[in-house]
């Protein structure tokens, strides 16, 4: 029961990691792009189609982060080649990805996918509670624990990652020494869009193989907060998610185990946990401005 437990969480944490450690690089080049959600349902979506048209699970993935990465690129163009608002750029960005997704899945509603192969090697696999946690887990887990561990090392040991972290403290400096800023935020949105595509792709692939509207049910809202929660670190990006998944987990064991608790109240709770995070930050102020790159928010318009 143990092992099924911490099977689901992981199953849970997993497309929250994907789309927070995606946003997360995406704040740190001064961008902050709300609407992930849209991404997601999007790459959900094209997961569910590209697994149709092909028959295969990891072609339908791949069309998953081609379709976070359009609706990013999108973004991108009008954010940072129009300068328009980019808080009311992503939130148009959420609402323009949940009506197409609707309409694009609209005769699939229902329909069950080819769910994404686990790894299975022989004696590993079969170890007490460790083998199918760590061994026995599908491809796209453990490209999620590697963007971490990619993502930490980009931004903290090489020349690119100190740029980016640069720009995203202040544009303008960046800027005045040629740094070619509007380059680096494309490239950013465009890997935070990819991310959040595969986050939706795993949920249609693997976490419920099939495609329903909507699907990604608030994921998105609660990966922008983890970038928060995390003070926009990697590492405690993978803490927080796993954290949040064990929150949205436990509320559903809960109801199994019969627990006099309105189920409504506990369908909320990983939505509750979110906000009590953002208290506790508010709380911790001068530590999480100390981390917060100081441009995160403005529009960049470069000099002509």
């Amino acid at each position: 029961m143990i092992e099924a437990i911490l099977l689901t969480i992981i199953t849970a944490s997993t497309p929250l990691l994907l789309a927070a450690i995606g946003e997360l690089v995406v704040e740190r080049s001064g961008v902050l792009n709300l609407g992930v959600e849209g991404m997601m349902v999007m790459g959900a979506v094209g997961g569910f189609l590209g697994m149709l048209w092909t028959g295969n699970p990891f072609i339908g993935a791949i069309v998953g982060i081609l379709f976070g990465m359009a609706l990013s690129a999108l973004f991108g163009f009008l954010v940072l080649s129009l300068a328009t608002n980019q808080y009311a750029t992503g939130l148009a960005l959420t609402i323009l990805g949940l009506g197409l997704s609707g309409l694009l899945g609209e005769a699939y509603v229902g329909r069950s996918a080819i769910r994404m192969p686990t790894l299975d090697i022989p004696i590993l696999t079969d170890l007490p509670i460790i083998g199918r946690l760590v061994f026995g887990q599908d491809l796209i887990f453990y490209v999620s624990i590697a963007l971490v561990i990619g993502v930490a090392w980009f931004l903290f040991a090489t020349k690119q990652g100190l740029t980016l972290r640069a720009i995203g403290d202040n544009h303008a400096s960046a800027h005045a020494l040629g740094i070619k800023v509007i380059r680096y935020r494309y490239l950013a949105v465009l890997f935070g869009g990819g991310c959040a595509g595969l986050a939706g792709a795993y949920l249609s692939l693997v976490y419920t193989p099939q495609w329903a509207e909507n699907m990604t049910a608030g994921r998105g809202w609660i990966a922008l907060a983890l970038v928060v929660f995390a003070s926009w670190r990697p590492a405690r990006v993978l803490a927080g998610a796993y954290l949040f998944g064990a929150v949205s987990i436990g509320q559903l064991h809960a109801q199994a185990l019969g627990i006099a608790i309105p189920s409504q109240l506990l369908t909320a709770l990983p939505y509750l946990a979110t906000i009590v995070v953002l208290v506790i930050i508010s709380q911790n102020r001068r530590l999480t401005m100390i981390n917060t790159p100081a441009s995160l928010g403005k529009s960049f318009v470069p000099d002509r």
